[in-house]
């Protein structure tokens, strides 16, 4: 009788899901969690992120479960063989940048002991993040490893986030001034959660140091291809989507990032470090559905920053794009457990082959020309 809530009734969960502190309720089984990380004391520009997940949820109040369905994709996801909860936030500190890392990776760790809900899946449940600054992605990264080996990582953003700390010069280091959101990826290829040659960003348009390409030349070396915002001119979106596909292989474990500053700022005003001349939200969305056959295992909306966007249209993408990003990993079902085997025996293998070479993924550590006596953090 009283089950139904209008748009703008009812408590604040993404989509109107149902919601479970899931980091207490280690019982509760689902197959796809949404899951808020309000961190944001990692960016290097302006804050206010940590207040994405509040605004992300509550510029989804249209998504219901009754009127989800996707007509660009033919399904609903909120009513298809999937399990589908609001996880809440991960109650991360912004006192301390260092115990908030630890916090996060303990989170993340945390949630990847769930069981899914789905008698076809014998992985752990799916998590689409909701930031928080673009650091976030290292601790979701870090256990994602754990259970799924070294990822695919496709990264929608107008900055690289390759950065070495050097380029974010000071006299003043501390190890904890080396994450950053603009570093988090050079610390993941350092810790090895990252495929050697299979990462890709798209949507880049961000100046670069000094005088010449080196901070392509590091990002290479990091092992990320690029595309720029500007090629969409060129080729369309189809260009853009085959350029990912030419990149990622489709028997890969994949990792979906999305900064929302790959949108324009006319589409998305309400983010820390805005960059002219990028996406449209209409081409965002049409990219991630042509994305929908690869096996995504963990996704992110990051950079929401509500303070900058008093129309919420800002927030209003991020919900649209975590909507498809859903959709995505329903579409395309649970993970096949046989990838992911033959995903850990070739990352075992590349570590083998990184040790007999004298390196480790703690060591593999890619030399910083300003600071080389300088070293990541470890887990």
């Amino acid at each position: 009788m009283w089950g139904e809530d209008w748009p703008f009734s009812g408590i604040q969960t993404f989509a109107h899901l149902p919601h479970h502190k899931c980091l207490l309720d280690m019982e509760k089984k689902f197959d796809i969690g949404v899951i808020g990380v309000p961190f944001d004391t990692a960016v290097s520009y302006r804050p206010g992120a940590r207040f994405g997940p509040q605004a992300i949820r509550k510029a989804s109040q249209r998504q219901t479960s009754m009127r989800g369905f996707n007509f660009r994709a033919d399904i609903n996801p909120y009513q298809d063989w999937a399990s589908v909860v609001d996880c809440g936030d991960v109650p991360v500190t912004p006192m301390d940048n260092s115990l908030a890392l630890k916090m996060m990776t303990a989170a993340y760790n945390n949630l990847l002991s769930h069981n899914s809900k789905s008698d076809k899946s014998s992985l752990p449940p799916r998590f689409v993040t909701l930031g928080g600054d673009h650091s976030i992605i290292l601790p979701a990264l870090r256990a994602l490893r754990k259970t799924y080996g070294r990822l695919a990582v496709i990264h929608f953003d107008s900055h690289l986030d390759t950065w070495a700390p050097s380029k974010y010069p000071n006299f003043w280091h501390s190890d904890a001034s080396e994450f950053t959101h603009g570093s988090m990826l050079w610390i993941a290829h350092n810790e090895g959660l990252l495929t050697e040659n299979n990462n890709v960003h798209a949507g880049l348009r961000t100046r670069l140091s000094g005088t010449d390409f080196n901070d392509y030349e590091d990002d290479e070396t990091v092992g990320f291809h690029r595309i720029e915002a500007d090629e969409i001119m060129e080729g369309g979106i189809q260009s853009i989507v085959e350029k990912i596909k030419s990149v990622i292989p489709s028997d890969v474990p994949v990792y979906i990032s999305v900064d929302i500053d790959v949108l324009d700022p006319s589409a998305a005003p309400g983010t820390g470090t805005t960059e002219v001349g990028g996406w449209l939200t209409r081409e965002m969305i049409r990219i991630i559905r042509e994305l929908e056959d690869l096996n995504i295992v963990g996704a992110d909306i990051v950079e929401v920053s509500p303070p900058y966007d008093p129309t919420e249209i800002t927030a209003l993408a991020g919900a649209q794009i975590a909507y498809e990003l859903i959709t995505n990993m329903v579409k395309k079902g649970p993970t096949d457990p046989e990838i992911v085997r033959r995903n850990l025996e070739l990352s075992e293998n590349l570590d083998e082959n990184l040790k007999s070479f004298g390196l480790s993924d703690n060591s593999k550590v890619l030399l910083d020309t300003k600071h080389k006596e300088q070293v990541v953090l470890h887990p």
